[in-house]
């Protein structure tokens, strides 16, 4: 085979490719199809983690949630099946060993990041907060997203009636439960 035909089956190779691009092309013109500005299906949860997508809108979410009617959604033996979600990394129980996480043992009023011999990220050390009833429940909608650089891999708990019972039952393993909002 000779040059020639070399040269013959690359140009009609690119030929073809560039027959069925504009092709492609003119028909895009010719039947141009104009996007829904709203999309037809809901997604359940997609607001929410939109919500948390920077601090400053964590902030605001935090203004906008009724934590009296959140815990009024929750129950402690929903929270406690619903702990066991937490319960592969973290223990919760007084003078418990810490495991992956820290022991939650009494973490309703504790400040961020003070278990002294656990090793926080810088993240959480930095955080320092005291985990009230909306701290906590803003940090179980996407842990990593709320506080930047935690070393907690949970994807979070999205429906409010698992955040709240378990909210609820955290507070209630403690020496000091928290009084209820």
């Amino acid at each position: 085979m000779d040059s020639f035909e070399i040269n013959k089956i690359i140009s009609a190779v690119l030929l073809t490719a560039l027959i069925v691009i504009g092709i492609g092309k003119f028909a895009d013109v010719l039947f141009h199809v104009e996007k829904p500005k709203q999309s037809a299906y809901k997604i359940e949860g997609l607001e929410v983690a939109a919500s948390v997508g920077s601090k400053d809108q964590t902030e605001k979410a935090l203004e906008v949630v009724d934590i009296k009617a959140l815990l009024a959604m929750g129950n402690l033996a929903h929270g406690e099946k619903v702990f066991k979600k937490c319960s592969a990394c973290h223990m919760i129980a007084a003078g418990g060993k810490n495991m992956i996480g820290p022991n939650l043992w009494g973490v309703i009023g504790r400040t961020a990041g003070s278990v002294n011999d656990y090793k926080y990220s810088k993240a959480m050390v930095a955080y320092a907060k005291e985990w009230s009833f909306e701290e906590m429940n803003s940090y179980l909608i996407k842990p990593q997203a709320y506080i930047k650089g935690t070393k907690m891999a949970f994807a979070g708990l999205r429906k409010e009636k698992d955040r709240a019972s378990v909210i609820l039952y955290m507070n209630s393993k403690g020496d000091n439960p928290k009084p209820l909002p």
